[in-house]
């Protein structure tokens, strides 16, 4: 399960690292194309929300790496779940449209993004405050 966790946690990590870093480099023009989400959201809050994201990324992998404040690792994948909670949230309430490959129409594809994200970092966090700490 050490192993499984740790998957999960590279995974993570590398998603919320590179959605963090587009949204720290990226002008909000340039994001309203892959993220529609952003359309009413202020500037500031982007790149807020991108360094949140940035960090909890840094924070599911490195303490757990070098064995220091292993603590934040747990803590950075609660964060995550409740970043996750207002992305589902704000999705929802966007009620993005995308169009898939075959046409179909689905308004959800943000939100279930979300919630496997969380359910993902929810995994992380029970597993290492529990039985597979760190």
């Amino acid at each position: 399960m050490n192993v499984v966790l740790w998957i999960i946690q590279i995974l993570l990590a590398a998603v919320f690292a590179g959605v963090g870093l587009a949204k720290l480099s990226q002008p909000k023009e340039k994001l309203r194309d892959v993220m529609r989400w952003v359309d009413p959201v202020p500037p500031s809050q982007v790149k807020s929300l991108g360094a949140v994201e940035l960090l909890a990324a840094a924070g599911l992998v490195l303490p757990a790496a070098i064995g220091i404040a292993t603590v934040l690792t747990p803590l950075a994948a609660v964060g995550l779940v409740i970043v996750m909670i207002g992305g589902i949230l704000v999705h929802l309430r966007a009620r993005e449209q995308q169009t898939s490959q075959d046409g179909r129409r689905t308004e959800i594809q943000g939100a279930v993004a979300c919630a496997v994200l969380l359910v993902l970092a929810a995994v992380v966090a029970w597993g290492r405050f529990g039985p597979y700490a760190l």
